[in-house]
């Protein structure tokens, strides 16, 4: 799986419609509302890199209100729960 994740400017005025037409995207998993330089980032996961094109470039920078886009493609995830795995020695987890 090829993960991207898409910071996105938005007119200010459509954010919440902008972010539902994007997550309405096959390929789009996650949109968020965010705050800083960009309006919202949306995390796409595709099989092959043919499909980071048809998503970003064929769909979700044409949506309407979407001003500016720039994509990041993820090599590697890290999360507490592969950091759990990777250490687990067998024993069941307490809390």
């Amino acid at each position: 799986m090829i993960t991207a994740i898409v910071m996105i400017s938005v007119e200010t005025d459509q954010i919440p419609e902008v972010a539902q037409r994007i997550a309405d995207i096959d390929g789009v998993s996650e949109v968020y509302s965010v705050a800083g330089d960009v309006d919202l980032i949306a995390v796409v996961r595709v099989r092959e890199f043919d499909g980071i094109a048809e998503v970003i470039a064929g769909q979700l920078s044409r949506v309407p209100g979407v001003s500016r886009t720039a994509t990041h493609i993820a090599f590697r995830a890290y999360s507490r729960h592969d950091l759990d795995a990777a250490f687990a020695i067998g024993f069941p987890a307490t809390d």
